[in-house]
């Protein structure tokens, strides 16, 4: 049953009220009788007024409640008004605490305060009943510490905690100390808090791990020593080669090094300067070619021979160009003719656009392919694709005959 100190509590009242299902009443006067002393919204409301039953109490707005975290009283209207959007979102009930006090200053007045995700969590739990304690609600003189104090009797006599021998009464000891007392956290030793409440027995451990130690204590008869021969005859593992794709530095050039990487790997032509990438001199992609191997390749993609030494020669499968015979003169073979007869060409022009004569003249070692002219969007570019493919096509077939497997090149180091 509650107490008179409890009955007098705005919070308890509250409580009360959402238990029992009876709303309280926004008032704009200490003593409510007619509907003109209520008001519809929290912003004109001055008191909150709840009927409990036969117990009838109104209460300011702005009275200072039991729910207290950080020590710091947390108004009536505040907290009417977090129970009220107990299922809104964390940025719902903060807008909705912005919408109110906007709306206080032409209304009651004051101001609403925001409670935390926590601070709200914690005070539905205790208004809905769903826990009885919280450690932010201060308890109600002779309510809840008279009630603590019924309940810590309770657990001494059932055992569950100590008390004095000879069944002493605890009925002489101060009800708030016992409420003080029923509230604190159970510690361990430190043993209990690595290890639990119940001891282990770690002696077989123990036993093995000295038969372990020991035994590897012990020095061997004849030891036996690895031979030194085939550590030092064992061929270090061989690297990898890359293969290279050249691409030509000039600003007329189809593929740059803006776009070629997204054009090979994904079949869709885009202009080097609608494209985000930043222009790079080196690029890597991979690529698997079935009859080179099953697992991807890893190509390079450069632009200029500038930092080449001999032996990349041998790694070079495919070489694109726009016709101009300018771009192979650092080449190793500066004529195009003699240059086609040793790697795959590729030229890249415009659909219904004829390639340059000197194209034509260099025989077919280079293979002019055409893509469909750029209308600024990449929808109906399906022949992308079929170019695309046609490309690596050239290229395995250029790698197969020079004998090339995921390692590196074969005969191609002839080259």
């Amino acid at each position: 049953m509650a107490t008179p100190a409890e009955l007098d509590d705005p919070l308890y009242n509250l409580r009360l009220s959402i238990a029992s299902g009876n709303a309280p009443i926004l008032a704009n006067t200490p003593d409510p009788h007619t509907s003109s002393d209520t008001v519809l919204t929290l912003a004109n409301a001055t008191h909150l007024s709840f009927n409990n039953g036969t117990a009838h109490k109104t209460f300011l707005i702005t009275v200072p409640t039991r729910f207290a975290p950080d020590s710091k009283p947390i108004d009536l209207r505040s907290i009417y008004f977090a129970w009220t959007n107990k299922d809104a979102q964390v940025t719902e009930y903060f807008a909705a605490v912005q919408a109110l006090n906007e709306e206080l200053p032409s209304g009651a007045g004051g101001s609403v305060q925001n409670l935390n995700f926590a601070q709200r969590i914690e005070l539905v739990s205790w208004l809905s009943g769903e826990t009885e304690t919280s450690e932010s609600i201060v308890a109600v003189e002779g309510g809840a510490a008279e009630g603590g104090a019924a309940g810590h009797a309770k657990d001494i006599a059932s055992g569950k905690v100590g008390g004095k021998a000879g069944g002493v009464s605890v009925g002489g000891q101060d009800a708030r100390l016992l409420q003080i007392y029923d509230g604190e956290r159970r510690m361990g030793d430190h043993n209990t808090a690595l290890r639990g409440s119940r001891g282990v027995d770690f002696s077989a451990y123990r036993k093995t791990a000295t038969a372990f130690l020991s035994s590897r204590s012990k020095p061997t008869a004849n030891p036996q020593h690895a031979p030194l021969v085939s550590s030092l005859t064992k061929k270090p593992p061989k690297r990898i080669e890359q293969p290279i794709i050249l691409l030509s530095p000039s600003a007329s050039s189809l593929l740059r090094m803006s776009n070629i990487k997204a054009f090979l790997e994904t079949g869709v032509f885009m202009p080097p300067n609608t494209t985000e990438t930043q222009s790079t001199n080196f690029l890597q992609m991979t690529r698997v070619l079935p009859s080179i191997s099953s697992q991807p390749l890893r190509f390079i993609l450069v632009d200029s021979t500038d930092m080449f030494k001999p032996p990349y020669w041998s790694r070079v499968v495919g070489i694109f160009t726009t016709g101009q015979s300018w771009q192979f003169k650092s080449y190793k073979y500066p004529n195009p003719i003699e240059l086609f007869s040793h790697y795959p060409g590729v030229y890249v022009g415009w659909e219904g656009e004829n390639e340059p004569e000197n194209v034509k003249a260099w025989g077919r070692g280079v293979m002019p392919v055409k893509v469909d002219k750029w209308m600024g969007s990449e929808k109906g570019r399906w022949r992308d694709r079929e170019v695309v493919e046609r490309i690596w096509g050239r290229i395995e077939e250029g790698m197969r005959r020079g004998g090339w497997s995921k390692e590196g090149p074969g005969m191609a180091a002839g080259r």
